[in-house]
């Protein structure tokens, strides 16, 4: 089977639709994936953006209370998997977990790496450095903002004048966000370019292997039936027409074999006939 022509015809054809679609549904894949993942991160930075003003004013106010309610409020949020507030000692000092308050935060955990690689922390970070992706312990994926709280003119003009000017960062708030929302997003954008990989496969393998069997494949089978009955002796069989380079093959074929035929009718013609009898001339 696999010498014959419609197995070297359509077998390297589907293989290399198969490779082109495969591929380029792998890189659409990708491409969407990492504009997903740069939307959430962008919507995540938002919000702790917004957790952090929500707060400023009852830090100013150094409104403990209202603070905590206001910690505890956004932490029951659906897919909110942690939201703490720690100083710049690594402390834990807000938290919607109350079982995590005070506890002091090491350097190497992630979200403090970021600033905490080098001798000199970090004061500003961008919004790709303080975010992360990890697995916690209870193997739930999270994407965890770091957004640093600055020492603003409103916060060391005040009247308490708890902070000096010279401090320009006073904590850090830790937000992490549950990535199961974002990962059924993704799971379900695979399962449709899978769908979609396999009925252009299915369209574009049967439509080609269509295609080469009605122009190509069928038009040399007929060639083939047509040259063995002509070469049977069966010259009255009608020529192949579907295409002009198959309907001259096979009148080439048609010719040779008429030609063929003459030659062996006048041979054997030649081979039946009486022989004449030699005339010996008289002395």
């Amino acid at each position: 089977m696999r010498q014959s022509l419609s197995f070297k015809a359509i077998v390297p054809v589907a293989l290399t639709v198969t490779g082109f679609v495969v591929v380029c549904s792998i890189l659409l894949y990708s491409y969407n994936r990492q504009n997903m993942v740069a939307d959430e991160i962008k919507q995540q930075n938002s919000l702790a953006n917004t957790v952090v003003k929500a707060t400023r004013y009852s830090m100013l106010k150094s409104d403990r209370e209202s603070l905590a309610a206001t910690i505890q409020y956004v932490g029951e949020s659906k897919d909110l998997v942690h939201l703490r507030i720690f100083n710049k000692k690594g402390i834990i000092t807000f938290s919607s977990d109350q079982s995590e308050i005070n506890q002091m935060v090491k350097k190497e955990a992630e979200g403090c790496v970021q600033c905490h690689s080098d001798p000199v922390p970090l004061a500003t970070l961008g919004m790709n450095e303080r975010t992360r992706r990890y697995t916690n312990e209870a193997g739930q994926d999270v994407m965890a903002i770091t957004v640093p709280i600055y020492n603003e003119p409103s916060c060391f003009a005040g009247e308490c004048h708890v902070h000096s000017e010279q401090e320009r960062v006073l904590g850090t708030l830790d937000i992490g966000i549950s990535e199961e929302p974002l990962n059924a997003t993704l799971a379900t954008l695979g399962q449709g370019l899978v769908g979609f990989c396999l009925m252009i496969l299915l369209l574009s393998v049967g439509g080609v292997a269509a295609l080469l069997h009605r122009n190509v494949l069928q038009p040399i089978k007929n060639l083939l039936d047509f040259s063995e009955k002509t070469l049977k002796g069966e010259l009255n069989h009608p020529l192949p027409d579907e295409n002009a380079e198959v309907a001259f093959l096979g009148r080439s074929i048609h010719g040779l074999a008429a030609r063929l035929h003459e030659n062996e009718s006048f041979e054997a013609a030649q081979s039946t006939s009486p022989e004449k009898p030699s005339v010996t001339p008289e002395a």
